[in-house]
């Protein structure tokens, strides 16, 4: 009798898809089981592989947990929360609660290669930073335990402090796999920012060389935090912090360029009154190579030749162009050393980033905690980032109207989405924002987690926005200020546990859980979304919740996808379903209540309207 397909609901199988694109590549490595051979590999690649016990590399205590980690798929679920959310509906963007590693896993089916930038402030390892927790094989079952969701006895979150023996192995192990797994989901043309300080600068540089590639670096920026000096700084005055630059492809980037400053645009002037307008005098050589006794005489007899040292910029035919057209300048006196006249008008739209950005630019630390008392939340969350400053990075990576995504799963206090946001409203941009926080407990009474701050600075920040513009008249597309809230929890399902004792009496257990298998209290709305996610359906996708003989049915994507998650299933409803031809239908499989006969005829008529896949849960 044929069956339907059971619905997969574990996390992205990362190995299995490294191996599918192996075996793409190289389809003569692949044995009679379907796996790989690695000594044909070998002889594929030309004996390239180094067998030797020494090689060039980075590895610490816990390296090789952070593959198995990578590799362990995630069981956990993402809960919609719409009464803390704002426009549940309607919203786009969205801000998650929940340990980032087991977050970034689930997100794997849904937004791999969709996000054009991340952004992350993670815990610099001052020493008395909240750190998250390197056993791996208890990742989600620790979390719960942490945030009460199911009996504590198991190992905590906690500071990793100097005399640790592990102190930097710790932190590694903590970045690797959240880094590894962030990769999956930046676009082919996506970058990373990423803020440390000078304490694991160099852990940092030698993780992401590792990850995206030294070839995939771009940038390492120089951030002035502060403007002013610590003069009772044992040293020096710590006034700086690194932002480093990642791209998943570097070739298929390319960064927007900045507007010019009053300053730079003060450069161009037409002290001659040329037809093109304003300009600048450029040198006519450049600053390295040979010169190859070259020389040009201008039609007024000045004869140059490049310094010594460097070369021509330009060629014969090129000079004497620019010197017809009179895009030649000698100075007010006529005999100083000739240079380009580069016009305004024919520059490029913008100037080139440069890697030190300084706080008058993009912002220090005390502009940061000014924003938050005009939200009226100052005080409360220790070392924010300025809005300029993650501005810049959206500005120089993202594009206005694609409606691109920026991830951040560092949240903290929510700086990212609030950049995002008020850089929309100025450029009537429809970016989306993507906030990960782990509720983090604080002392403070109003807010007792972290992720309780992340989420109302971003509601006061929308309020603001929105009191701004009572009252103008709305000229293009609404813009999106909200966003869906959503808390990592376990599966709504209950799995089967292998591990159990082989007596009877739990035995009997188990077979009662694969029975009735929905955790108590769950909602057919947050089973649609683990439902939803892991299909790889956007979080964000529109739902619609429709009727069909007298049974209701969530219609996904403009009705691609169908999902039925009422119990008394028949032919009626089964018929109706399948008149609306979408490309995927979900049920319950106690919505069949163990009707075999009915579940084969849904097979087949599914089958013959075209339905590609049909799975129960």
């Amino acid at each position: 009798m044929t069956e339907p397909e059971k619905l997969d609901l574990t996390s992205h199988n990362l190995p299995a898809d490294k191996t599918a694109e192996l075996l793409r590549l190289f389809p003569e490595i692949r044995t009679e089981e379907g796996k790989i051979d690695f000594d044909k590999l070998k002889l594929v690649l030309g004996q390239t592989v180094d067998a030797g016990k020494e090689r060039y590399g980075m590895t610490w205590p816990g390296k090789a947990d952070c593959f198995k980690t990578i590799q362990a798929p995630s069981t956990g679920t993402l809960l919609p929360v719409p009464e803390e959310s704002v426009d549940f509906d309607t919203t786009e963007n969205l801000i998650i609660e929940g340990d980032n590693l087991e977050v970034l896993k689930l997100l794997q089916k849904a937004y791999l290669g969709k996000v054009k930038m991340i952004y992350i402030d993670p815990p610099y390892n001052t020493g008395n930073d909240f750190i998250y927790p390197d056993n791996y094989t208890e990742s989600l079952q620790t979390y719960l335990e942490y945030t009460g969701q199911v009996d504590a006895g198991g190992k905590k979150f906690g500071t990793n402090t100097e005399d640790n023996g592990r102190f930097h192995s710790r932190w590694m192990n903590m970045m690797y796999p959240r880094l590894y797994l962030a990769r999956n989901l930046l676009r082919d043309d996506g970058v990373i920012f990423i803020s440390i300080d000078d304490g694991e600068v160099k852990n940092l540089r030698a993780i992401g060389d590792e990850i995206f590639g030294e070839e995939n670096f771009i940038a390492n920026v120089i951030w002035e935090k502060k403007y002013t000096r610590s003069n009772d700084a044992k040293y020096f005055s710590d006034n700086h912090d690194h932002v480093l630059v990642y791209a998943k492809r570097k070739d298929n980037v390319r960064f927007n360029l900045q507007a010019r400053s009053e300053e730079q645009e003060s450069a161009y002037s037409n002290p001659d009154s040329h037809a093109k307008g304003p300009w600048k005098a450029t040198p006519l050589h450049a600053k390295s190579g040979s010169n190859n006794d070259f020389s040009y005489t201008f039609k007024n007899g000045v004869t140059w030749s490049p310094p010594k040292g460097t070369y021509p910029r330009f060629s014969e035919e090129t000079l004497r162009q620019f010197d017809e057209n009179d895009e030649i300048w000698f100075g007010e006196d006529g005999n100083s050393t000739p240079s380009r006249k580069t016009f305004l008008a024919e520059a490029k739209e913008g100037v080139t980033p440069i890697t030190i950005w300084s706080y008058k630019e993009v912002g220090h630390n005390h502009e940061a905690n000014n924003e938050l008392k005009q939200l009226e939340l100052g005080g409360i969350f220790e070392n924010p980032k300025p809005t300029r400053l993650i501005r810049r990075m959206i500005e120089l990576s993202c594009n206005v109207d694609q409606g691109d995504y920026i991830l951040d799963f560092f949240a903290g206090s929510g700086t990212t989405a609030q950049a995002t946001i008020e850089l929309n409203r100025e450029d009537n941009g429809n970016r989306k924002f993507i906030l990960v926080q782990l509720p983090e407990a604080t002392e403070n009474p109003e807010f007792s987690t972290i992720a309780t701050f992340t989420k109302e600075r971003v509601k006061r920040a929308i309020k603001k926005l929105n009191k701004a513009d009572d009252g103008q008249f709305q000229i293009g597309k609404k813009e999106d200020r909200g966003f869906r809230l959503y808390k990592l929890a376990e599966s709504n399902f209950k799995g089967w546990d292998a591990q159990v004792p082989k007596d009877s009496k739990e035995l009997v257990k188990q077979l009662e859980l694969h029975i009735d298998h929905i955790r108590d209290g769950r909602t057919n709305e947050d089973i649609l979304y683990e439902i939803l996610l892991k299909s790889g359906f956007p979080l964000s996708t529109a739902v619609e919740k429709i009727e069909l003989e007298g049974k209701f049915v969530y219609s996904l994507a403009g009705g691609g996808m169908l999902v039925c998650l009422e119990k008394g299933l028949n032919l009626d409803i089964i018929r109706a379903m399948a008149e609306r031809i979408p490309q995927r239908i979900v049920c319950l499989d106690e919505g069949f209540a163990q009707n075999d006969q009915l579940k084969a005829n849904a097979v087949q008529l599914f089958k013959t309207k075209g339905v590609t896949s049909f799975k129960t849960i």
